[in-house]
């Protein structure tokens, strides 16, 4: 039987496949060994195919390196093999991967937070140019905003800086400074007041402005014959009367208690002058007060132009609003009408002369068991409703510029009055709360807001009437968010506060920039015909005390230094 011997096969200690050399380790030679031939390394996770292909051409015939011979055994860029397999690969379950019911898909793969870079780059990118796009837009926009309404310089709201209503002196001291936010938290209730005199007359109102409409619009008219007064209260001469007939302790008017009890919601500043006279208080307000004029746009978050003399500025927006609301209240009464007249005539009218139609009901509140109030509230207009008569107030809003309310009164109110009133409510907070509280402490039965606006945005004297609408006082004070009791907690607070002051003359301040409210002690000629202001820089106002004693010492001496420089100047 013939043998069958077998080989030596080398043991290869550094892999797989026969060793480098033709000679092992331990002095084996392998017979018909070609030299130089190489061996393409591979693992065993790699797919084994040809051993040589002499068929193939040079894959890279510019590397001069390469030898030609070597071609046939280089299978590094061959895949062949891959596609072969990969086109008679088949799945089991031939149904498509289930999809998301809504969304985009990649929005729901698992892998998205690991695997960014398959979503779409070509719509992240298309959205990012939107997005620069349209902040250069807008940036552009407010450019142009800006330097159309003030040169440029117009700061915005957020950062606009308001003057005080009066300018404090060194010698007034300070005495304690209420922020609104405990205003919010008081509450009080008082009981339904009694009627002490009234006073003036009234004419009826025409109905027929009920039914007005932005088409068939009504020009404002102009009462310049008509004479309307703002007497303060210690100038009343019927609030003197009752005052030396001790009928209460604290007395004020409407305009200046809706001032007190709607504080909370005004951004300018105003001021009050309290006088203390024995066992009595007076609230009563300066000559040329802003509590005369009607604020427009006050809590608006839109700045308006600085400029005292431009028509659309605080101060000249101010003059116009009162100038409308008095011509407005006079147009929408019946002419050569009835009049309805009280127990007194006008106490502030002379002889003979013609005065608007206006109703002054003096009325006392019962603040305490000793403690009385009287005010004197307006009321501007009578109706007869099923036999009785009903009395109304009348106030006008007044549209300037439809680009700063961002809504325009003649294409809105017909078919979208709410979004027009909710606008006014954003814009003009304090003062539809003010007319409210006015209405209800005058017991008006209805209270009438007419819709002003200008024939032309450019054109501050010419008007027309769009619109006149009737709400209750009391269902509007909830409709805007109006606590009766908080407002007269508001007072009652106030007024306690003073009681505890001894005589001499007081100024309630509202802060310009700061939601709060100032008590200082003035001369007793302060604001005299005689007394002449001198403003001071902010640095030098009184500031007021801290809590230690040292703070409070160091601002006395420096009150005192600046009386001292005043002196010697």
């Amino acid at each position: 039987m013939v043998g069958f011997e077998i080989a030596a096969v080398p043991y290869n200690p550094d892999g797989w496949g026969p060793l480098d050399s033709s000679s092992t380790s331990n002095g084996v030679v392998l017979p018909n060994h070609p030299s130089n031939v190489p061996f393409a390394p591979f693992s065993r996770s790699d797919k084994l195919g040809r051993i040589a292909d002499f068929t193939r051409n040079n894959p890279n015939p510019r590397n001069n390196r390469v030898n030609p011979n070597d071609s046939a055994f280089d299978f590094t860029g061959d895949d062949s093999f891959a596609a072969d397999d990969d086109a008679s690969f088949r799945l089991v379950d031939g149904k498509p991967p289930p999809r998301p019911k809504f969304g985009p898909k990649w929005r729901f793969n698992q892998n998205y937070h690991n695997n960014r870079n398959q979503l779409p780059q070509r719509r992240d990118e298309e959205v990012e140019a939107k997005k620069r796009e349209a902040e250069r837009d807008r940036a552009r926009r407010d450019r142009l905003y800006n330097l159309n309404r003030s040169g440029g310089n117009n700061p915005r709201r957020e950062a606009a800086v308001f003057k005080s209503s009066v300018d404090i002196q060194p010698e007034w001291n300070m005495l304690d400074q209420i922020p609104f936010s405990t205003f919010s938290k008081l509450s009080f209730s008082v009981p339904e007041p009694e009627d002490l005199l009234m006073c003036g007359g009234l004419e009826f109102y025409d109905r027929t402005y009920d039914r007005i409409t932005p088409k068939n619009e009504r020009r404002l008219e102009r009462f310049k014959n008509r004479n309307f007064f703002k007497v303060t209260t210690t100038d009343d001469p019927v609030i003197r009367r009752l005052a030396n007939e001790d009928k209460a302790t604290v007395f004020a008017t409407d305009s200046i208690l809706s001032t007190l009890m709607c504080a909370p919601r005004s951004v300018y500043s105003w001021d009050i002058v309290i006088q203390r006279v024995g066992n009595k208080l007076f609230f009563d307000k300066r000559d040329g007060s802003q509590l005369d004029l009607l604020a427009v746009h006050e809590t608006s978050q839109e700045p308006l132009p600085e400029a005292k003399d431009d028509i659309n500025s605080a101060y000249s927006l101010s003059v116009e609003a009162a100038y409308i609301n008095q011509n407005f209240s006079q147009q929408v009464l019946v002419r050569d009408g009835g009049k309805v007249s009280f127990e007194e005539a006008n106490p502030f009218a002379s002889e003979g002369e013609e005065v608007a139609s206006v109703g002054y009901r003096y009325r006392r509140w019962k603040l305490d068991n000793d403690m009385y109030l009287v005010a004197r509230c307006e009321v501007q207009s009578v109706v007869e409703v099923n036999n009785s008569r009903s009395f109304l107030t009348l106030n006008a809003l007044n549209e300037f510029d439809p680009k700063y309310s961002g809504v325009e009164w003649r294409r809105k109110l017909e078919t979208q009055r709410g979004a027009v009133l909710a606008t006014e409510l954003k814009n003009n907070a304090n003062k539809l709360a003010k007319w409210t509280a006015q209405s209800i402490l005058a017991s008006a039965d209805m209270m009438k807001l007419g819709y002003v606006s200008r024939v032309h945005p450019r054109d501050h004297f010419n008007h027309v009437i769009l619109a006149v609408v009737g709400y209750k006082p009391k269902e509007f004070a909830t409709q805007i968010n109006l606590n009766v009791s908080n407002m007269w907690g508001i007072v009652k607070s106030i007024v306690d506060l003073c009681m505890k002051l001894k005589e001499g003359k007081y100024v309630l301040v509202k802060d310009p920039i700061k939601p709060q409210v100032r008590i200082y002690e003035v001369p007793a000629d302060a604001f005299e015909n005689d007394y002449v202001e001198e403003p001071l820089p902010e640095d030098e106002q009184v500031q007021p005390p801290t809590e230690n004693a040292d703070g409070a010492d160091s601002t006395t001496a420096a009150t005192n230094d600046v009386e001292d420089k005043e002196i010697k100047a």
